[in-house]
């Protein structure tokens, strides 16, 4: 498969409490089947879709109290070195560069403004499988209330180009602040960058939704809420798909998204 760029999303997990509860919520909201979960890493299981690695549960370290959610990997060539780009650009190690077997090395991070993300250098594992499909990860954006920040650190630490969006004169765009990182123009943008408005209760924590993707948005959300999960926006149509935002029951945002159902034209970037 081919390798992933520097600064390229290549994996997402998350630590759920009940695991057993988000293998059968995912599952039936994803379609995603499970590996045996592994002993020797503290029962990390993978999850798969049409037999494709696409991300992976796991739960919490003993005497962790921390939230479920959804962590993403940013690619690195060299970890260590990453690791230092994130403590000169203002961001701050949660986790110090950790080899994890043959597999790969991995860094926990947040960024400046309070998000928190993944660096991780493949070994043996190199990350998704499976991408932009239903049942994969398709897209990720920061939630942050201080963009200038994030807007600031993460060309630091990836070789990221970036373009503002233009908000036009669509009412649904109005005011909305947001910007777009790539790796070499629009044409491939890994990563959207939104600023929190007054409709995000001021508790919520800056943070990076995750994107899957799904044959039906409008079925997911039914799945979601009624295996206990929540509906917090949409579903809605853009012109990149029909998307909505949610949490699981354990508490872990997340997104999905028809990719194929998009309506209205694509919007222009400064």
């Amino acid at each position: 498969m081919a390798e992933f760029q520097e600064g390229a999303p290549c994996w997402v997990d998350a630590m759920f409490t009940d695991v057993e509860g988000a293998k059968e919520f995912y599952g039936d909201v994803l379609g995603w089947t499970f590996g045996e979960a592994s002993t020797e890493y503290g029962n990390y299981t993978q999850a798969y879709s049409d037999g494709k690695a696409v991300a992976a549960v796991v739960p919490p370290m003993p005497g962790a109290d921390a939230p479920s959610q959804w962590c993403l990997y940013f690619a690195s060539s060299d970890a260590a070195a990453t690791a230092e780009k994130i403590k000169a650009a203002g961001g701050d190690l949660m986790m110090e560069p950790m080899q994890v077997g043959s597999f790969g090395t991995m860094v926990i991070a947040k960024e400046p403004s309070g998000a928190v993300f993944g660096v991780w250098q493949p070994g043996d594992h190199r990350g998704f499988e499976k991408m932009g499909e239903a049942g994969s990860y398709a897209w990720a954006e920061v939630f942050t209330r201080e963009p200038e920040k994030a807007d600031g650190f993460l060309p630091q630490v990836f070789p990221y180009e970036s373009q503002q969006m233009d908000p036009g004169d669509d009412p649904e765009t109005a005011g909305m602040d947001f910007k777009v990182f790539s790796l070499g123009g629009t044409q491939n943008a890994v990563l959207g960058r939104m600023k929190m408005g007054d409709d995000f209760p001021p508790e919520i924590p800056p943070y990076i939704q995750v994107y899957f993707a799904v044959p039906n948005c409008d079925q997911a959300v039914e799945k979601t809420e009624a295996r206990g999960g929540m509906l917090h926006f949409g579903p809605m149509d853009s012109p990149f798909g029909r998307f909505a935002a949610l949490t699981d029951p354990q508490g872990a945002a997340f997104a999905v998204i028809d990719l194929e159902t998009t309506v209205g034209e694509m919007p222009s970037f400064e």
